[in-house]
């Protein structure tokens, strides 16, 4: 592909998927007047995306074209969308030389890339994608793809099961809450524990990698632990395959599980190596009758021994369902979503905003998603380059901590001996202020020390993140100001003629301008806070 700004732009062609089953298009109308403004001409096969409700007349709203028929879509396009892995007879179809974007699954498949070389082609894969790079998320179609997966794994779940999710208490009697546990929580799962949570269902969760129970918690699930210990971190954000040892442990958790859980959610796959089997048939007979498990693995053989890829069987009274189109389930959504993450890749591609993609080779993330240049496969990418690791900072001399005479530190709470002195100290200072001071200078005293102890407990006693909610609070305080302020500018029988001192006047003045700056901008910024948390 050539960045050459005399050449013609290129024509992005979109068609319709023909594996069964399959209702989701690689873009939709909103992408579609995004590409047209990075200089593409798109084109989109007639009733590529009816399946996912997007009609012919909104993709010419945006302004593709609509090309009637798959030969001819494929013949005009330099550069072809798709979701699901071409067909040979697609191949066929593809411009010698073109470029073909979408899910390919490469090492699934060594006579198609053998294919697509054939064709001189240049290939990006997107589920080869470097997940761990940031600067990557844009474009992870898998995990688009997995979040759908995973929300609608519950809603096949819920249909199966045929009770409520949440515990209710009605006049015909309790009905207890259902209990979910998910057997896996990456992208997929931890999707599957926030839907079933916010249904109302008890959540249990376990993975492999420890540290993906604070998310579990976070989304209101239970993390369940195996009795083993084993690291079951791997790369590219996948767990490992685990030892023997780990992986009977598991097995016994499991089956504990299976006998108290009314639904079960496995999604435990490692791309490119066959599902591993988590539920056994023992462990569905030993469910209770009318509990569903809904394997989300099924395309690559299941999770659970008794799963048939895209059926729902009912074995000993549990239903398993074992669909394989979860994602087209939703196809409008999931469309969107990867019509997102392909348009994110474009503008990688065509920085230059002209209408002609350019794969550059030392781009870590574009070298990944390449999987065959020019005909030439150049798939496995190699490794990514460690990044350089920082020099450590010199540390810091260590500071003295000031210590008392109980040796406590300056950040220790203060003892009842040191407390009882500093009392007493007050307290003689007190009876000298009571014994000489005018007796309507000790009111006013009075009233100040108290105002400072209010001040104290209100604001600087409370931890500095819930200062600005305190706005609010400390407007009330802020208004007894304004009144005192008041009462001085125009006290009834005060200084000459029943006016206040001139200076008394204008610190007055002064108190009122600058309380009135607080109280009104207080909540002008405590209302706009509240704003940023409504929907």
């Amino acid at each position: 592909m050539s960045a050459n700004p005399s050449e013609p732009v290129q024509r992005i062609g979109v068609p319709r998927e023909i594996f069964p089953g399959e209702k989701r298009v690689a873009t939709v109308p909103d992408a579609v007047e995004k590409l047209i403004k990075l200089g593409f001409v798109v084109a989109v096969e007639s009733g590529a995306g009816e399946a996912a409700n997007f009609s012919d007349d909104a993709y010419r709203a945006a302004g593709a074209e609509i090309i009637e028929g798959a030969a001819a879509l494929w013949a005009a396009a330099d550069i072809v969308l798709k979701v699901r892995p071409p067909s040979s007879d697609e191949v066929a179809l593809l411009r010698e030389g073109g470029t073909l974007i979408g899910f390919v699954w490469p090492a699934q498949n060594p006579e198609l890339m053998q294919q697509l070389a054939d064709r001189k082609a240049t290939v990006l894969a997107i589920d080869c994608l470097p997940r761990t790079l940031s600067r990557a998320q844009k474009m992870d179609a898998l995990t688009s793809m997995a979040g759908v997966s995973g929300y609608r794994a519950v809603i096949e779940a819920a249909n199966a099961f045929g009770r409520y999710f949440n515990g209710q208490i009605t006049a015909a009697g309790k009905v207890p809450p259902a209990k979910v546990f998910i057997a896996g929580a990456g992208v997929a799962g931890l999707a599957a524990i926030g839907t079933a949570a916010n249904l109302g269902a008890i959540v249990r969760a376990n993975d492999t990698r420890a540290e993906v129970a604070d998310q579990v918690k976070s989304l209101g699930g239970e993390f369940v632990k195996v009795d083993y210990e084993e690291e079951g971190s791997g790369g590219g954000g996948y767990a490992k395959v685990m030892s023997e040892g780990f992986q009977a442990a598991q097995r016994q958790m499991y089956a504990q599980q299976a006998r108290e859980a009314d639904i079960i959610i496995t999604t435990a796959l490692i791309p490119g190596k066959p599902a591993p089997k988590l539920i056994t048939a023992e462990m569905v007979q030993s469910m209770k009758p009318g509990s569903v498990i809904v394997d989300m693995a099924a395309e690559q053989g299941g999770n659970c021994e008794l799963t048939v890829p895209g059926e729902a069987v009912v074995r000993h009274g549990v239903t398993i369902v074992g669909y394989t189109d979860l994602a087209s389930r939703l196809s409008k959504q999931s469309s969107t979503l990867y019509a997102t993450n392909l348009l994110r890749l474009t503008e990688e591609l065509c920085k230059a905003k002209n209408g002609q993609a350019l794969v550059n080779m030392e781009d870590d993330a574009i070298r990944g998603l390449t999987v065959v240049k020019n005909g030439e496969i150049t798939w496995p990418a190699p490794p990514l380059k460690a990044a350089p690791v920082p020099a450590p900072k010199p540390a810091a001399a260590p500071v003295e901590q000031k210590k008392s005479g109980h040796g406590h530190g300056s950040g220790a709470p203060m003892s009842g001996k040191s407390l009882a002195v500093i009392f007493a100290v007050a307290a003689v200072l007190f009876w000298f202020i009571g014994a000489y001071a005018p007796a309507a200078f000790l009111g006013h005293f009075t009233v100040f020390v108290l105002a400072c102890f209010i001040g104290y407990m209100v604001v600087w006693n409370v931890t500095p993140a819930l200062h600005t909610p305190l706005m609010s609070v400390t407007n009330a305080i802020s208004s007894i100001i304004a009144i005192g302020a008041l009462v001085q500018i125009a006290p009834p029988n005060a200084g000459i003629n029943g006016r206040p001192d001139s200076l008394i006047l204008w610190l007055a003045f002064a108190a009122l301008v600058l309380t009135a700056v607080n109280m009104f901008g207080g909540f002008a910024v405590t209302r706009r806070m509240l704003a940023m948390f409504r929907k």
